[in-house]
């Protein structure tokens, strides 16, 4: 097999398990709610500069070891990120409950728009990369060229694959 073909199977795999998890939050909100939620992908983007802030904060605090730093940022995004989907589900969806079935896939789409503005103001419309926590990688020659795992993607795999098999077997 080819070092570039094996390097783009494990990109994949590292991104698709993100997608994967994403995937089984949007079943768990139709399976509760019984409406597809439009802004899912929105509240993943902002409980994502949430876990950025964290660990910014975190560290200005002085946090430097791995598990606290993951735990404290655990705890404090998920948090957050449950009052604010609380919010919206107050705000923009218990009211149009039992209205026609439009009525709350406009809201949904109208929620999308405000989160996506709202990140855009308050973080900059660029690309914002997170400084990695976990340096160094696996480097693998296997004779056609090299294959390097970084340990971020493998503690992605990991984490991705044991709240994967959480949410679906509990």
């Amino acid at each position: 097999m080819d070092g570039i073909f094996l390097q783009q199977i494990i990109n994949g795999l590292t991104l698709g398990s993100v997608y994967g998890l994403i995937a089984i939050g949007y079943t768990m909100v139709y399976g509760i709610i019984g409406m597809i939620n439009f802004a899912h992908g929105e509240v993943y983007m902002i409980s994502a500069y949430l876990a950025a802030i964290s660990l910014a904060l975190l560290s200005s605090f002085g946090i430097q070891s791995f598990p606290l730093l993951i735990f404290g940022t655990l705890l404090f995004t998920v948090f957050v990120t449950g009052v604010y989907g609380w919010v919206i589900e107050r705000i923009a969806y218990k009211p149009l409950r039992n209205s026609t079935r439009l009525a709350p896939l406009i809201s949904a789409i109208g929620v999308s728009l405000i989160l996506q503005n709202y990140a855009q103001i308050s973080q900059g419309s660029r690309q914002q990369g997170v400084p990695t926590l976990l340096a160094g990688a696996l480097k693998l020659d296997i004779g056609t060229g090299f294959v390097q795992i970084t340990y971020t993607k493998i503690f992605i795999l990991v984490a991705a694959f044991a709240g994967m098999a959480l949410l679906t077997y509990i």
